[in-house]
């Protein structure tokens, strides 16, 4: 009776419902669910464009630079196009683009790290000489020079941006599996009767892969931002396409006269990069943990 009396003791209860109040309210925190939340709307416009406008972002609609309104919340740009849709359709180029090229990143890297970690060696000395190759170029440099390579275009931007974040991920996929390959629990695994790739797939890996995931949220932010440069630089996708970057460069010139040309795509391109930036931290601090 005592110990029943114990576990059903209001003692113990309201630990387990604090446990799950602690988790919603992290996930409430405005730190948390504003970045959420501008994510969530930013990948829609990428992926349905049409539910957030009904205006074409490459046909004239209106007279040319004007303010923003009611009816035209981003104003119109030099040609008359409504700024809006064309930042609502622009997600597509840019967010669908960076995706492209973390997901490129983190495939090549994580591949490089995880194997040069595992298997030591000669393998290890080769890839990392490789890696810190690409370290040793500027990342801005890299990326031009793979997208003259390839020719213009987001997708072509996409893989060259993707090139320069191999190297990150390589480094911490690496490090990450050397430290825990040398853990308790990896030497029992091999002790028990484990083969390489079975302790390799089932204890190395799950515990290496958070830091590369909220590696892999940080760098979406920074492929953004590498893509958008790129399309002001005329790199990206061509005119009448509308791009975040381009967007940017072609309002460059009305400054003075027609502010939201730039600023409002610009204000754009830093609440996404922001907001991914913000949920990495969040990732790698529960990481911690």
């Amino acid at each position: 009776m005592t110990v029943l009396a114990s576990l059903r003791s209001p003692d113990r209860l309201p630990a387990r419902t604090a446990v799950r109040g602690e988790g919603w309210r992290a996930l409430l925190h405005p730190g948390i669910l504003i970045p959420t939340l501008v994510l969530v709307i930013a990948v829609l416009w990428a992926v349905a464009p049409a539910l957030f406008t009904s205006q074409s972002p490459t046909q004239t609609v209106a007279p040319s630079l004007l303010a923003p309104s009611a009816e035209h919340w981003f104003g119109t740009d030099a040609t008359g196009r409504d700024l809006y849709a064309r930042v609502i359709y622009g997600a597509s180029q840019s967010i669908i683009g960076a995706i492209v090229a973390v997901l490129v990143g983190l495939v090549v890297g994580t591949a490089i790290g995880v194997t040069a970690g595992a298997v030591g060696g000669a393998v290890d000395e080769v890839f990392m000489r490789f890696v810190d190759v690409l370290l040793a170029i500027p990342g801005l440099l890299l990326s031009l020079s793979v997208v003259i390579l390839l020719g213009f275009g987001t997708t072509n931007a996409a893989i060259a941006v993707g090139v320069t974040s191999i190297a990150v991920f390589a480094r911490l996929a690496r490090s990450r599996v050397v430290s825990v390959r040398v853990s308790d629990f990896v030497e029992a695994a091999y002790g028990s009767g484990g083969t390489f790739f079975g302790v390799l797939w089932r204890h190395v890996l799950p515990n290496s892969i958070t830091p590369v995931i909220a590696l892999a949220a940080l760098q979406l932010g920074s492929a953004i931002l590498q893509i958008s440069t790129l399309g002001f630089l005329g790199y990206g996708a061509p005119p009448p396409t509308p791009e975040w970057g381009l967007l940017i460069a072609e309002g460059r010139n009305y400054v003075a006269t027609a502010w939201w040309l730039t600023v409002l795509p610009g204000a754009v391109v830093v609440a996404v990069v922001l907001a991914t930036n913000r949920l990495s931290q969040a990732i790698g601090r529960k990481d911690a943990a």
